[in-house]
Parts: C-alpha cells; sequence; structure tokens
C-alpha cells in the first residue's frame, strides 16, 4: 500500500487576511509609486516647454517690492500697494551691480528654490552689458571681459536650475537703442556672447524687441536676426518697461516675427493697463496690466510682468533714480486694484 500523502496543515483565518493585507499594501505601494512617477515625468515635461498661456514666474522675496511692503507702515496707501505688488509674479532683475559675479549663482539658486516652492518658472531679466543704456538714466554695466565672466556665472547656474525651466530677457532696450547710439556691431556681439553663455536646453532666452512706438518692425526684425542666434533663442520680448497697450504690442510682435527667422514673443504688461501717453519715463496716471500668462497665439507666447512695478524709471516727473523704489509710483498704478 502507498504511503499515504503527507497533510498540508489548513491555513487559519488569520493567516489568510495577514496575505491578502500584504498583497493590498504592496498593490498600493506600486500605485503610488507608478502615480509619482507618472506625476514627476509630466512635471518635467511641462517645465520643459517654452512659456504659453497660463504661465506662472516666481514672486520673490528678493523684490524691491516685498522690502517695501515690510517697511511701510500697515494700513496706509503705501503699504497696500506695496503688499499687492509683492504678490504679483514678476520678473527678478540681476544687476552686476547687485548681484556681482560672485553672488549672482547664489541669489539665481535663492530664486530657483522659491519657484519649485510655488510650482513656478524662475523669470530673470539679465542687464548689465557694456555701456548699459548709452550712458541714459540706466547708464552702468561692466566692461566685455568681465561682462563674459558674468554672463557665464549666470548660464552655469540656470543651468543647475533646469527644473524650473528658466525665462531669461536679455538685456532690454540694447537692440532697439543701438542705431541711435552708433555701436550695433558692438551690441551685436555683445549680446550674442552672452546668448552662447546663458544657452541651454531648458533655459527660454528672448532678446531686446523694442516696442511698437519706437522702431519700424522690418529694422527690429533684421536687428534680432544680426544675433545669428539660430534655436539658441525662443525670440524676443517687447515693451519692457514701457507702457503701450497690449493690443498694439500683439499687432507689432507679429510684424516683426513675420520679418525675421520664426521667432516667438512675450510682452510686458505690467504697467500697460492705462495704455501709452507717448511719455516713457514716469508718465502719471499709468496702471498695472493683464496678470502674467493671461494670453498667447501662435507668435505671442505669453505676457508677463517684466519691468517691476513701482520702480522708478529716472529722474524726471518726480521720480527718484532709476530702478529705485517710489511709492507714489506704486499708489498710483495700482489704485484700481487695491483698496486701503
Amino acid at each position: 500500500m502507498a504511503a499515504p500523502l503527507p497533510t498540508i496543515p489548513a491555513r487559519s483565518p488569520r493567516s489568510r487576511r495577514r496575505r491578502v493585507a500584504l498583497v493590498a499594501i504592496t498593490g498600493v505601494v506600486l500605485v503610488v509609486a507608478i502615480a509619482l512617477a507618472v506625476a514627476f515625468a509630466v512635471g518635467q515635461a511641462a517645465t520643459a516647454q517654452p512659456p504659453g498661456p497660463g504661465t506662472r514666474i516666481v514672486a520673490s522675496d528678493l523684490s524691491a517690492a516685498t522690502e517695501a511692503a515690510s517697511d511701510a507702515a500697515e494700513g496706509t496707501a503705501e503699504h497696500s500697494a506695496a503688499q499687492y505688488l509683492s504678490e504679483q509674479p514678476t520678473m527678478y532683475w540681476l544687476l552686476p551691480e547687485a548681484d556681482p559675479v560672485g553672488v549672482v549663482a547664489e541669489r539665481i539658486g535663492h530664486l530657483a528654490a522659491e519657484a519649485r516652492a510655488q510650482s513656478a518658472r524662475l523669470g530673470v531679466v539679465v542687464y548689465g552689458l557694456p555701456g548699459r543704456d548709452c550712458g541714459n538714466h540706466s547708464a552702468g554695466g561692466l566692461d566685455e571681459d568681465a561682462y563674459t565672466a558674468w554672463t557665464t556665472a549666470i548660464g552655469e547656474a540656470l543651468s543647475e536650475a533646469s527644473d524650473v525651466s528658466p525665462i531669461v530677457v536679455l538685456e532690454p532696450d540694447s537692440l532697439a537703442l543701438a542705431p541711435e547710439c552708433g555701436n550695433v556691431a558692438d551690441r551685436v556681439r555683445q549680446l550674442s556672447g552672452a546668448i552662447d553663455a546663458l544657452a541651454s536646453e531648458r533655459t527660454w532666452i528672448y532678446v531686446d524687441g523694442g516696442h511698437s512706438s519706437w522702431l519700424a518692425a522690418d529694422e527690429m526684425a533684421d536687428l534680432i536676426d544680426r544675433l545669428d542666434a539660430g534655436d539658441a533663442i525662443r525670440g524676443f520680448a517687447t515693451n519692457v518697461s514701457n507702457y503701450n497697450g497690449t493690443a498694439d504690442e500683439i499687432a507689432y510682435a507679429h510684424e516683426v516675427a513675420d520679418s525675421s527667422s520664426g521667432l516667438h514673443a512675450i510682452i510686458d504688461t505690467s504697467r500697460n493697463g492705462a495704455g501709452a501717453t507717448g511719455e516713457w519715463c514716469n508718465p502719471p496716471g499709468r496702471l498695472v496690466g493683464e496678470p502674467g500668462g493671461s494670453l498667447g497665439d501662435d507668435v505671442i507666447d505669453t505676457n508677463l510682468w517684466i519691468k517691476v512695478p513701482g520702480e522708478s524709471d529716472g529722474p524726471c516727473n518726480g521720480g527718484p533714480a532709476a530702478g529705485s523704489w517710489w511709492p507714489e509710483s506704486a499708489i498710483d498704478l495700482t489704485r484700481d486694484v487695491v483698496t486701503e
């Protein structure tokens, strides 16, 4: 007779429940891991895209508005205006005077950390080329060797911040002002070098595109095309630090793009809510414009607040030095959106 088969002990109900629980927990862990991986991939893909409608840049605690809000007495018009402006996503201006070569990487690192915390993108203006503003109200900048070192440091730091897909506006007024200053060749050389230093896969660079009341569109396009930047730049920025209405800037940007090699544009709407009077230096009665990320089409990537509302254009119409915080301007610009 064959030997009896060994008896397999029955699993207790408690053992079966434990096994089911372990399987369920493993399944949940796998689902969470997959979801996180998908979310990370989606986030990476989103930040790899060029700016567009819905783009949000960081509202930094390094802004002049934040400092002004902390200095002003609560309950005052000055505090209310500064507090409102400190909360609005606005480009941070990198200046060699405030952010020199030994400091600028740390500054960009701070901005990138803020962008991550806000689920926003890093947005900076690079403003320090030789002979900046042709000696006008925003005069300054670096000599060519120092400018090369400075933009190289910026480019390296932006590359480290690729996860927040930096948006760079490079040297406002530099190209549009060059014919008047008689230094087109110098500007093309300096900007071309800066583009080489700043360019990386996830950095979106926009060069100076003037504005609708300045150079003719074909002349502006020719200046941009002289950079021969190819895919290293996304396009050009218009209306930076000016007040022209959005519709005028959209039309102008389309004309420039049609005359250039397929470039895209962003428009500064930080102070154009009441349109322009033809005056560029602290004209009274202006208003903040559409929030960043409000618009876009096949040429206009989007609009952003590039010039910092509340900072003076220069010592004109009662304003302080260019770039200085001017409480009266902040109050005037926000009068339709801030109530005390």
